[in-house]
């Protein structure tokens, strides 16, 4: 999802996608763009030079789809205390439950 919404701001090499996506490997990006290509949420446009020069863009569906997803972003950015309060006010506890367990 992280992809789709870097390249919102438009196409962008290998390089620029991983800095943004901080914290994401390259194998995990690489195979993560290769499934959005396959997919047919972005074009992979590779230049014939030394060295290797790949940039990729949305398609009019990754379009679509990542503006989809900027939305949801933007709500759960907006209402992340809301979010938070409900799961302190929840009855779960992920600890407890484990201890229930063992």
């Amino acid at each position: 999802m992280l992809v789709l919404i870097v390249l919102l701001e438009g196409t962008a090499r290998f390089s620029q996608i991983r800095k943004k996506v901080n914290g994401v490997s390259e194998k995990m990006l690489a195979q993560t763009l290769q499934s959005l290509e396959s997919d047919g949420f972005l074009n992979r446009q590779s230049f014939p030079v030394v060295p290797p020069h790949v940039e990729y863009s949305l398609t009019p569906m990754g379009e679509e789809v990542a503006a989809h997803i900027n939305t949801l972003a933007d709500w759960i950015e907006s209402n992340l205390p809301r979010i938070m309060d409900a799961r302190i006010n929840t009855d779960f506890n992920p600890i407890k439950s484990v201890r229930e367990i063992i």
